[in-house]
């Protein structure tokens, strides 16, 4: 193939792509005025959550198997270029102190490095290899879980973590916002949220974007309460770490509880600050160090530590 050939080939290939869709009623939005292109924008907006609606058997299909995994020690892992890789590192970074996770139990990748989640890494989506260079640093296992993050759906760097990951019999997601793609059909879960041609033509970190953090933060999010990470909606295993956290922490032991705050600075006083420990304290009538072992005996689940305890 020769250099011009490629460019060519690949325009055409981006021209079939949903996503990268011209929209001719809109070529003159740059003369509207501010609050109606507001209100234009506002409005594709308001289709994001029906696109990813129509995908919730293929989402909750995907969490309870990442689930299984992380259950035997496995690792949840995103991997993507640009907007697809930022959000997948926003992602992972919110979960230590949203639920008490070791570090790398959920982890980002993002192709060209740390650099990349703040400047362009020219080349760096195009290698498969690079991907499975990425995926090799982290000892991946059987037990863990790659999920490829690309609104195009044929990002080279998603699909080679894909592809890497499925080889070594790695749980593999593949979510696109094209329907047909490559990434999809590479991976055993495809979830494809089609959320049609953005308003500025080809920018998927705007309607795409949107979509792809609505679906992480299903993956994510459900994936740990049905770990036990929460306690009803409660964050439980919250990491108090900064002041607004730790007053986050003695409120939710609160309303767990229903102690009064003398009560609640006790248990969490005893239990070396954990809520989950403290509320564990409180319902159950014990000490700090009973409530650890009822909680390690019950890996970490709350409400099975209560009904140890209770039996």
């Amino acid at each position: 193939m020769t250099s011009t050939s490629r460019p060519r080939d690949l325009r055409a290939e981006l021209e079939t792509l949903t996503t990268e869709a011209f929209r001719p009623e809109l070529a003159e939005i740059d003369r509207l005025p501010t609050l109606d292109l507001a209100r234009l924008m506002n409005g594709e907006d308001t289709t994001v959550p029906a696109a990813v609606a129509r995908r919730l058997p293929e989402i909750s299909a995907a969490i309870d198997a990442v689930a299984e995994r992380m259950e035997r020690g496995g690792r949840l892992i995103y991997a993507g270029a640009g907007t697809a890789g930022r959000l997948g590192v926003l992602d992972a970074s919110e979960c230590p102190p949203t639920f008490n996770t070791d570090p790398a139990q959920v982890t980002g990748l993002i192709a060209g490095g740390p650099a990349a989640l703040v400047t362009s890494v020219e080349g760096a989506e195009d290698s498969r290899e690079l991907a499975q260079a990425d995926l090799d640093a982290l000892a991946l296992t059987a037990d863990d879980s790659v999920v490829g993050v690309s609104a195009s759906g044929r990002t080279p760097y998603a699909i080679g973590a894909v592809e890497h990951a499925r080889r070594r019999g790695a749980l593999t997601i593949g979510l696109s916002c094209n329907g047909h793609s490559a990434l999809a059909a590479a991976a055993e879960h495809g979830i494809e949220v089609v959320v049609g041609p953005e308003l500025l033509t080809g920018s998927t970190r705007l309607k795409a974007g949107t979509a792809q953090k609505l679906v992480l933060n299903m993956l994510s999010t459900i994936t740990m309460i049905r770990l036990g990470k929460t306690y009803g909606n409660l964050m439980v295993d919250v990491r108090a770490s900064n002041d607004k956290l730790r007053a986050r922490t003695r409120r939710i032991v609160a309303l767990a509880t229903g102690a009064d705050d003398t009560e609640v600075e006790r248990a969490l006083a005893a239990t070396g600050g954990e809520a989950k420990n403290a509320i564990l304290a409180v319902l159950a009538g014990v000490d700090g160090p009973t409530a650890a072992r009822l909680l390690e005996e019950s890996g970490g689940r709350l409400r099975a530590a209560l009904t140890a305890a209770a039996g």
